[in-house]
């Protein structure tokens, strides 16, 4: 890994000592179902409406046998509602009839869940069953193009570049701690540069003073 890719990774760790999902779940069917609905939604809005719908349906198989319009009802404020019911719906359908009510490790079994892209397969695969893995979401892309770790123009163009200039044992933690920075440092908005450490190491930071 080049010195320069180890300072801004050994910094992150000195901000995230411990970073994690922060999403609430307790098994890979609420992962599924979490990640899914995370989608342009923040955990913390997640968390509240999962609180209420593992309630309702606790397994895959009352998820599998849900009503679509009370679905849609329940996850309403995550936003995107007709496409994550019908998505979840499916999904789940498809883990019950096909492997036997467990969400499958296989990455490209995952992929064909509906619902499923790279970013959620990864996080399942992360965190579900412990693989190494860089899922891109919105916080990971725009952290990674800042600082000059990736270039693409692309998630997946950014999750490849991520491969090459990180070592493979730290993906999944390099995900998460990217995802905490983006959230509470590196924001979309306003991001709090003035108080970033990494700020001399950022394009982002440099455009806006050149």
């Amino acid at each position: 890994m080049k010195e320069r890719t180890k300072k801004i990774y050994m910094h992150l760790k000195e901000l995230f000592p411990n970073p994690s999902c922060e999403l609430i779940f307790s098994n890979r069917y609420e992962l599924l179902v979490s990640v899914i609905l995370s989608a342009q939604c923040t955990d913390k809005r997640v968390n509240i409406v999962t609180a209420e719908l593992f309630k309702k349906y606790p397994t895959v198989y009352e998820m599998a046998n849900a009503n679509l319009n009370e679905l849609e009802n329940q996850i309403k404020s995550c936003g995107l509602y007709h496409n994550k019911a019908k998505n979840i719906l499916s999904a789940c359908q498809k883990i019950v009839l096909d492997y036997n009510g467990e969400v499958p490790s296989d990455y490209n079994k995952l992929l064909k869940l509906s619902g499923v892209g790279r970013k959620t397969a990864n996080v399942v695969a992360s965190v579900g069953f412990g693989e190494d893995a860089i899922a891109v979401d919105t916080h990971v892309f725009r952290v990674s193009k800042r600082l000059g770790l990736a270039k693409g123009n692309t998630p997946e163009k950014v999750e490849k570049e991520l491969m090459q200039e990180l070592d493979k044992t730290i993906w999944s933690e390099s995900h998460f701690l990217m995802v905490l920075f983006g959230r509470y440092v590196c924001k979309a908005q306003k991001p709090l540069c003035e108080e970033c450490k990494l700020k001399n190491e950022c394009l982002h930071y440099k455009s806006l003073n050149s």
